[in-house]
């Protein structure tokens, strides 16, 4: 049984300048970040827009293999796909306002679970459920040929 409230910490560091890459910290992995070339910036590093869309893509998983697992569903991969549209809103503001989240459940024990606990998945995530962001979702069964996964 899990105990509420959890808290998780995070850490970034930064010299002055709009092209300097900084290292961010979480969990003892460190990574490189910046700021992407659309927001002239030097890229080269994952930027904050980066690190939302693999939140949001890796909230699902995350999500789906704890349903898998307490229902017993076996399944050789599961493939996440996601694209973060980054619109104006209403007043003009810019926002993460979409988000295209296409997973591929590959060789899935029984196919028709998979598929129920991959939409309760996008339905319950914390992360999905707690931002603004629109997410729309595509689930594929995807066979295998020959041994190896169909990408």
């Amino acid at each position: 049984m899990l105990k509420y409230p959890i808290e998780f910490s995070a850490e970034a560091v930064s010299n002055s300048g709009i092209k300097v890459l900084w290292t961010g910290r979480s969990q003892e992995q460190e990574m490189q970040l910046s700021i992407p070339p659309e927001f002239n910036g030097p890229g080269g590093g994952l930027s904050p827009e980066d690190l939302f869309n693999q939140a949001l893509a890796n909230c699902f998983l995350a999500t789906f293999k704890v349903y898998a697992e307490n229902s017993k569903l076996n399944y050789d991969q599961v493939m996440v796909f996601s694209k973060l549209k980054v619109d104006l809103d209403d007043q003009k503001r810019p926002m993460m306002k979409e988000c295209s989240i296409v997973a591929k459940i590959v060789a899935p024990s029984h196919p028709e679970r998979a598929l129920l606990l991959a939409k309760k998945a996008s339905e319950s995530g914390f992360i999905l459920n707690s931002v603004k962001t629109h997410c729309q979702f595509e689930f594929q069964i995807v066979e295998r040929i020959d041994g190896l996964p169909v990408a």
